[in-house]
């Protein structure tokens, strides 16, 4: 079983820039991966997605200020997020589209001045 591991998460001022990371356990060639968000007391809801081999789709509200990106021979998936509001401040949820979906733990972005 594949695990993954978020990072890169923070405090940031509106308009700042973060870049959150992925680290997988294992390979990642034939998979989608992805990036999810919670906000409190709301559902957990698609970000980012990146499929096996590199196409990307974006939720339209992130469109043009973030990026997906991943490495397959490091294991890696990162998104880069810029020019940041505070409705992006959430917990980013890292996704990989095995069969169960296989969760990263989270990792927090609160974007506050």
């Amino acid at each position: 079983q594949v695990q993954l591991v978020e990072s890169g998460g923070g405090l940031v001022q509106p308009g700042g820039s973060l870049r959150l990371s992925c680290a997988a356990s294992g390979s990642i060639a034939n998979y989608a991966m992805g990036w999810f968000r919670q906000a409190p007391g709301k559902e957990r809801d698609v970000v980012a997605v990146i499929t096996s081999d590199g196409s990307a789709q974006y939720v339209d509200s992130v469109k043009g200020r973030f990026t997906i990106s991943r490495d397959n021979t490091k294991n890696t998936a990162n998104l880069q997020m810029n020019n940041l509001k505070s409705e992006d401040t959430a917990v980013y949820y890292c996704y990989l589209r095995t069969v169960p979906t296989t969760w990263g733990q989270g990792t927090q972005v609160t974007v506050s001045s």
